[in-house]
Parts: C-alpha cells; sequence; structure tokens
C-alpha cells in the first residue's frame, strides 16, 4: 500500500471489529509547533495543487478512483461522492484533490470538485478561481450551477469553491434546495466529488452523504480513534448514508522503499 493512503474496505465490510482504540499503525505522529504547523498548512495547500503525484500515491489513487468511481460490483458507477474525515485535519482535501485530477485523466467526461466545507476550506484555497462565487451562493439563488463552476487543469477538471456568505449559508446544506443542487451537479457534470467538513464535529458531512450516492470515509493513521469510527460508520448506516469504502491517510512505513517494492 501506499505511504501516503491506503484504501482499508470496500462498502459492506464493518468497521467496527477490533477494541476501542488508536489504529495501529507503525509510528506516531509529534505534535508540531505553531511555526511547524503553519509549514504544514503550506506544505498541505501545496500537495493540493495540480501537480505530478508520484507513482505510489498514484497507484494507490487509481485503485481507489477504480473501485469507487469506476469498477462498483452493483454496476452503478458512482456519480456524486462525498469525502469526509472523522476528525479535523484528517487530510480529506488532499485525498479529494488527488482522486478528482487522476479520475480527469481516467474518464473522458467532466470532473467537478465542490468545496462544501465551510468551516475550513482547503479546496478553494488550493486551486484559486478568478471569482469568489461558489456552492453558497448557489444555495441561495437558482441560477445554473455551471455559472459558479471554474475550469482549474486541463478542460475537464472543474472547481466550485464555497463562495461567499459561507456562515450564513451552513443551514442551507441540509435543505431541499442543496438536494435540488446536487441534482443540477449531476445533469451539469459526470462525476462530482465533494469535501465535506469533518464528521465528528459537523453534521453537514451526512446531509450530504444523503444526498449522494456515497461516502468516502477519511481515516488518519496514529490520529483517528477506532471507536470513534465506529460510531461514525453506525451514524452514517443509521442515516442510510452508503459507506463506499474507507482511507487511511498519512500511514507511515518503516520497511525501506527498495524492500516495500517487492512486497
Amino acid at each position: 500500500m501506499s505511504r501516503n493512503f491506503e484504501l482499508l474496505q470496500q462498502a459492506g465490510v464493518d468497521l467496527s471489529g477490533g477494541p476501542a482504540g488508536r489504529i495501529e499503525v507503525p509510528f506516531g505522529v509529534t505534535s508540531p509547533g505553531k511555526r511547524i504547523a503553519k509549514a504544514r498548512d503550506r506544505a498541505h495547500l501545496a500537495s493540493l495543487r495540480p501537480a505530478d503525484l508520484g507513482r505510489a500515491t498514484r497507484e494507490e489513487t487509481l485503485r481507489l478512483v477504480q473501485s469507487v468511481f469506476l469498477l462498483r460490483e452493483t454496476g452503478e458507477q458512482g456519480r456524486v461522492v462525498v469525502f469526509a474525515s472523522v476528525n479535523p485535519r484528517g487530510g480529506c482535501s488532499r485525498v479529494c484533490a488527488q482522486a478528482a485530477q487522476v479520475l480527469a485523466e481516467s474518464v473522458p467526461g467532466s470532473v467537478c470538485m465542490v468545496d462544501a466545507n465551510f468551516r475550513g476550506p482547503s479546496l478553494s484555497r488550493a486551486f484559486p478561481v478568478a471569482t469568489h462565487y461558489g456552492l453558497a451562493d448557489a444555495l441561495r439563488t437558482s441560477e445554473p450551477i455551471r455559472d459558479y463552476a471554474r475550469v482549474v487543469r486541463g478542460q475537464n477538471l472543474w472547481l466550485i469553491s464555497c463562495g461567499s456568505g459561507t456562515q450564513q449559508t451552513l443551514g442551507l446544506l441540509h435543505s431541499d434546495h442543496a438536494k435540488q443542487r446536487m441534482n443540477d451537479l449531476r445533469k451539469e457534470f459526470n462525476y462530482i466529488l465533494i469535501d465535506a467538513p469533518p464528521l465528528n464535529s459537523y453534521s453537514e458531512g451526512v446531509a450530504l452523504g444523503q444526498f449522494s450516492d456515497g461516502l468516502v470515509l477519511v481515516l488518519e493513521a496514529n490520529s483517528t480513534r477506532r471507536d470513534a469510527s465506529c460510531r461514525i460508520a453506525e451514524r452514517l448506516r443509521a442515516m442510510q448514508v452508503n459507506i463506499l469504502g474507507a482511507v487511511l491517510n498519512k500511514r507511515t512505513f518503516p520497511i525501506p522503499d527498495v524492500l516495500y517494492r517487492c512486497l
């Protein structure tokens, strides 16, 4: 599996197995100081920008894209998929952006990223667009949804940013109008990837999951607790949100790269 993230499970696999506690990984993560945290944030944004992905990252991202969007066992391809982490800073935006880039390179159809994390937008900062209008504005109007989308890479990768007045629009993510806007996206784009707020802190991700074809759960290695993940998975199923898979992000390995490639 990649050193960046690995696909843990497909839809239907129980997340509740095993004792409660931290997910087992080889190394821990040292809590950074304020200066280090700022540097990490800058590196995080840089990793989201359109650029060539590393070989291992691309391979694992391609596996994720194939599993979620292209090779569904039911025959129904995921067209509208929500990406949501359990806790803040879980790397969800990075996983969503990388999946969108690889998907756009793999299919002839249009791919649209939607920054629905009004509380901590990352995609909107990583892929600067010429206008500040976005999803929040679309939720307050009935204008064509494509008017709020901008091409950010090639000819088929688009972004709908958070937009303006996000704090006043938070409640609309639960509304029937938000559901209608998701239907509008289906008509305009072949694939839609939605970056949602962390599930353990906010409810918007569950609402968006109900409007979509399913949700990819992003777990942070050595940080996300197993019991928290289980509670979130149970909550999603209770709300009839289809869990398409789970991604373990930021995992490290104690194996040299040469030996790792031989495994």
